[in-house]
């Protein structure tokens, strides 16, 4: 999966894909900044990952509190 797509097209799910990436890519930066030496570069980058992650973690949690289909009561 390189685009954030999931198999039942859940929205929290896609946007928690989407920031995972994100977060992903700003770690790598960060990453290679610091092996170039532009720690002050690597320290946006990395709070940009952050910033990610977090954002990905409340998607998953809007996930997990929707109902899943199919059941009488949600869960």
């Amino acid at each position: 999966m390189t685009e954030a797509e999931t198999e039942n097209g859940n929205p929290a799910l896609e946007e928690a894909a989407r920031e995972l990436q994100a977060a992903r890519h700003d770690a790598q930066v960060a990453y290679d900044c610091i092996a170039l030496g532009d720690i002050d570069r690597a320290h946006t980058h990395a709070l940009t990952a952050r910033v990610a992650a977090d954002a990905a973690m409340t998607a998953l949690a809007a996930a997990l509190s929707q109902p899943k289909p199919g059941l009488p009561d949600g869960s």
